[in-house]
């Protein structure tokens, strides 16, 4: 059954998602896209007799999980526009999504907790507030300014954004080094005429108007005008508006044209939303791109929103401040300034990239999904990225930024499988001195890091007799702990292992036959040498406390 696109006045599938959001429903499955019509709200119980749907959003009670699929086949076959299902435990999601896009209906899974009356009501203001979303979202603004501050960060020049009118949207912070046309700009908070018809005749705006490439132009002294550069913010074949760069006393950076590029990606989606009043579109993309990561939403469904091929390899790289991580709640505040720098600087260059990237934040880490990768070469591609990004945090953020590297999977539903690879290889590289890895390149150590992981959260695995040995050392003061560890990390190199330590190899020798006679440990024993070096290195982990290791069971 074919589902139309939502006509001006009307509630659409995208509409309803952004209002509902992720604390009441993930999006299984979109087969006909966000933008198919919904005109009403209809409650289904199992054991009434499906009606007529046309265009409706039903909302399936009575009936959870797998139990409610012949529900939602019936909706479909009756109009449904959208089915929304309560999903236990994301119980039967694959089935769902497989039922969705057989019957070609949208199909919500309703958190369990959330109460059926508390989504009927959001549902229906939804619906009804459909043609009161006109107004531009009151924090656009700021997403601006912040967005024209990082591509200042990036270019080394005074930014500013301005619509297709030529008003000034935004701008950047910048000492007194500019010239007579930009500070009329932003005080009259539009161009002067004088010097938009030097621009015209100039043949700038043509240049501007005619593609996505950009824009020189030279700087002339007589005029009072220094050297810019310019970029048209475009959606398809329209001009919404420009970023315009100018260069002061110093140089603009080598990267400055790509990072035009990429921010007149990121600020179409600003501008779009100004002229639509789809005030959250941008939060919206991180909603469909959390939910890939999670494997809660359907690839195919996100691909067709963002205009990729689902079926190409794709890979998830993310990103983290080296000390954000470790930062205490009182220091949120000046966190999430950082938090914002960072995550525009890293969507700019994404964009880049790649037109189709997206970029999310999930805690103190920044996602970013390249699809539309080349069948060879995409981790190249990835690590070129990676490094670019960390490269332009330091130097225009002065920003210490890490990467991970996932997995290139082979298409964009599997990017939960490339996310959980990248997420494993950032846990161990607070410890590193490299900046960005891949797992190839730190395996044995994301290895080790998870057996330590599980030896910790399961105490029976510990051996008493190592738990003794560290209880001891605490006790007393001794350091047989880190002699047996530099011992068995040099594979029982004795020389190697005292000059580690700065001692003879005698006291070495002397304080590994104190610490077997104390402990009962065999270090002759290749099993015994394996575990007691797992569990000194637990012992000794930032992560983990002597206290924690005497309560392991059995001593």
């Amino acid at each position: 059954m074919d589902r139309h696109a939502a006509p001006p006045g009307t509630a659409s599938l995208r509409q309803l998602l952004v209002a509902l959001g992720t604390p009441l429903a993930d999006l299984v499955a979109a087969p006909d896209g966000l933008d198919i019509e919904v005109n009403d709200v209809v409650i289904l119980d199992p054991d009434d007799e499906p009606d007529s749907y046309a265009g409706d959003l039903v909302l399936i009670i009575g009936s959870r999980g797998r139990a409610a699929i012949r529900l939602v086949r019936a909706a479909a076959q009756r109009g449904a526009s959208v089915v929304a299902v309560k999903v236990p435990g994301g119980d039967a999601i694959d089935d769902l999504r497989a039922t969705a896009n057989e019957a070609r209906v949208a199909v919500l899974a309703v958190r369990p907790e959330v109460r059926w009356d508390q989504l009927d009501f959001f549902a229906r203001g939804a619906v009804a507030d459909a043609k009161a979303t006109s107004a531009a979202d009151p924090d656009d603004s700021d997403d601006l300014f912040s967005l024209a501050q990082t591509i200042a960060a990036l270019t080394g020049g005074s930014v500013s954004i301005e619509d297709s009118a030529n008003r000034v949207l935004a701008y950047s912070r910048s000492d007194d080094d500019v010239d007579e046309l930009r500070r009329l700009s932003i005080l009259g908070r539009e161009g002067p005429a004088a010097y938009l018809a030097m621009l015209r005749e100039w043949g700038v705006f043509d240049r501007l108007s005619a593609g996505d490439d950009v824009v020189h132009v030279d700087e002339r002294p007589e005029l009072g005008v220094r050297r810019r550069l310019a970029v048209g913010i475009r959606a398809d074949a329209e001009l919404l508006g420009s970023i315009w760069v100018q260069e002061g006393s110093t140089k603009l950076t080598e990267q400055s044209d790509g990072a035009l590029l990429g921010a007149a990606r990121v600020a179409a989606l600003h501008l779009v939303r100004r002229r639509t009043g789809i005030a959250v579109e941008s939060r919206f993309h991180d909603d469909l791109l959390n939910g890939m990561l999670e494997n809660r939403i359907d690839a195919a469904t996100v691909a067709a929103h963002i205009g990729t091929d689902a079926t190409k390899p794709a890979v998830v790289v993310v990103f983290a401040e080296h000390s954000a991580e470790q930062a205490s709640e009182s220091d949120r505040p000046a966190r999430e300034l950082r938090g914002a720098a960072i995550t525009n600087l890293i969507s700019v260059h994404a964009a880049a990239y790649r037109r189709t990237a997206l970029a999310t934040t999930i805690g103190s880490r920044v996602y970013v999904l390249l699809p539309d990768l080349p069948a060879d070469g995409g981790d190249t591609l990835a690590l070129g990225l990676a490094r670019e990004i960390i490269a332009a945090a330091g130097k225009r953020l002065r920003r210490a930024v890490r990467a991970a590297v996932g997995s290139i999977v082979d298409s964009l539903g599997s990017v939960a499988e490339s996310r959980h690879t990248a997420d494993r290889v950032m846990n161990v590289m607070a410890h590193k001195t490299i900046n960005v890895a891949t797992m190839a390149e730190v395996r044995a150590e994301v290895l080790v890091s998870e057996t330590l992981a599980m030896i910790g959260d399961n105490p029976h695995l510990r051996d008493p007799r190592v738990t003794t040995l560290v209880v001891h050392d605490r006790e007393h003061g001794s350091e047989l702990v880190p002699s047996v560890i530099a011992y068995l990390d040099l594979l029982g190199d004795i020389r190697t292992a005292a000059r580690r330590l700065h001692i003879h190899p005698n006291t070495l020798r002397q304080r590994l036959k104190r610490a077997t006679a104390l402990s009962g440990l065999d270090l002759t024993d290749s099993h015994q040498c394996l575990f007691t070096h797992l569990q000194l290195l637990l012992a000794t982990s930032p992560q983990s406390t002597v206290d924690q290791q005497s309560t392991a069971h059995g001593r």
